[in-house]
């Protein structure tokens, strides 16, 4: 890694995906408040996340279905309504 590109409060900073569970240890100058230990023993800056890698369908492979029926009822019906 080149030296000084980095901005000053540049660190390493743990992400926990509230999705999935997993954790992710990445370098970062994301500003947060909590801490968190690592596998390694150490404390480091935590952020939690709604979805990373392990958890968006992309990634996963996973269909997630949200309320598609409910959705394609009210189309239905408003397309009935208008012929």
């Amino acid at each position: 890694m080149k030296k000084n590109i980095h901005p000053a409060d540049y660190r390493d900073v743990l992400f926990e995906d509230i999705a999935s569970g997993a954790r992710f240890l990445i370098g970062s100058t994301v500003h947060t408040t909590e801490t968190a230990k690592w596998e390694d023993g150490k404390e480091y800056p935590k952020l939690i996340v709604e979805i990373s890698s392990k958890s968006h369908p992309f990634y996963t492979g996973e269909d997630r279905t949200l309320d598609k029926a409910g959705r394609v009822e009210r189309f239905k019906q408003r397309a009935a309504k208008k012929k």
